[in-house]
């Protein structure tokens, strides 16, 4: 089976995780610091990744609203997703991911990891959220 690869897009930062080969562990694989607002400026770092690690599926994070809508920030990850779609010629697929960040923070904190640290892990750590949450949906509707 092929890998998957799950992104946490931010505007800063977009944190990134990738399947064991079987598809059922999510593990935190890097985070693309970006340089401008401009996301699309990570697109080459994300195909490397893929063609590097055999790549079938990236899962990029829908940040939704409570309510299930999708506000500014989720068109953003809209946008992204279909860009990176374009660019990397592979499926690419949305996940919701409402409070994968603050999840991923929460368990940084009781694991007393310090302040300065959980900025650098944070981003990658919601992307491992994302796609386990995804793996794990997956898994359960093939049995």
């Amino acid at each position: 089976m092929d890998r998957v690869l799950g992104l946490d897009v931010g505007l800063k930062r977009i944190g990134v995780a990738l399947s064991d080969l079987m598809g059922w562990t999510a593990q935190g694989h890097d985070t693309i610091h970006l340089k401008s607002s401009a996301t699309e400026e990570s697109f080459p770092a994300i195909k490397q990744m893929v063609d590097e690690n055999e790549v079938a599926v990236v899962v990029v994070g829908l940040p939704k609203n409570m309510n299930g809508t999708i506000g500014p920030r989720g068109e953003q990850c809209q946008e992204f997703a279909e860009a990176l779609k374009k660019y990397i010629n592979i499926p690419v697929v949305l996940y919701d991911e409402r409070l994968t960040t603050q999840a991923a923070q929460k368990t940084l904190i009781q694991a007393d990891v310090s302040r300065k640290k959980r900025k650098q892990v944070v981003d990658k750590m919601a992307a491992v959220l994302i796609l386990q949450g995804y793996l794990d949906r997956n898994q359960n509707s093939l049995q």
